[in-house]
């Protein structure tokens, strides 16, 4: 398919072959969510922790008699019944990563740059360069885009002065190439790949 190539100030600058199986796939939603789910279960620290009741420090004698008080017996003040005691069943330190088939993964990239371009929300840009970095320029320029919420892809380096520029913005994200994933490519609104950029992605997808 073909689609225009425009430059940073949004003007023409001709057109690029995007091949069909990488920008003009299937969306499935549902190998999406498993992606997203995939990656935001990777990011998880995991390091939630509570004591249980042998960690608790404390006296190891009965807190009274068994017999003769009249209350319920009690061996221990470290149960989890008592104030102070250990928790019952809580959290431990785990890994929340789970295994996802390198297809399946391959494929949600794929149905993800197919839904950006099927919603006319992908932009293919000449470069991503700047001479300056300069956040109140890089601001004016996304305006003749009409978007304030956008990924940048650029190749397999990121312009220094560009990255910088951008860095001051919300919402705007700037990655590599080999960065680019499902979940960083949905939660913005429109996505802006280089030629650079398109030219890695295919040779990484097809």
């Amino acid at each position: 398919m073909k689609a225009k190539v425009v430059t940073l100030e949004n003007k023409s600058a001709g057109e690029i072959d995007l091949a069909d199986e990488v920008f003009g796939a299937p969306v499935r939603k549902d190998i999406l969510a498993r992606m997203v789910n995939y990656q935001l279960a990777k990011r998880r620290s995991g390091t939630a922790d509570t004591k249980e009741r042998g960690e608790i420090r404390g006296t190891t004698a009965k807190p009274f008699r068994q017999k003769g008080t009249g209350r319920a017996r009690q061996g221990s003040r470290k149960v989890p019944i008592l104030r102070g005691g250990g928790v019952a069943f809580g959290p431990t330190p785990r890994d929340f990563a789970h295994k996802l088939q390198k297809k399946v993964r391959r494929l949600a990239l794929k149905c993800a740059l197919s839904s950006k371009q099927a919603d006319g929300k992908l932009v293919i840009l000449k470069d991503a360069t700047m001479e300056t970095p300069k956040t109140k320029a890089l601001k004016t320029l996304l305006q003749a885009f009409g978007t304030e919420n956008v990924l940048f892809v650029a190749g397999s380096e990121v312009d220094a002065n560009f990255a910088r520029a951008a860095s001051n913005l919300p919402n705007v994200d700037v990655l590599p190439s080999q960065g680019a994933n499902v979940y960083d490519i949905l939660r913005r609104d429109q996505l802006v790949l280089t030629e650079a950029a398109v030219q890695a992605l295919e040779a990484r997808l097809k």
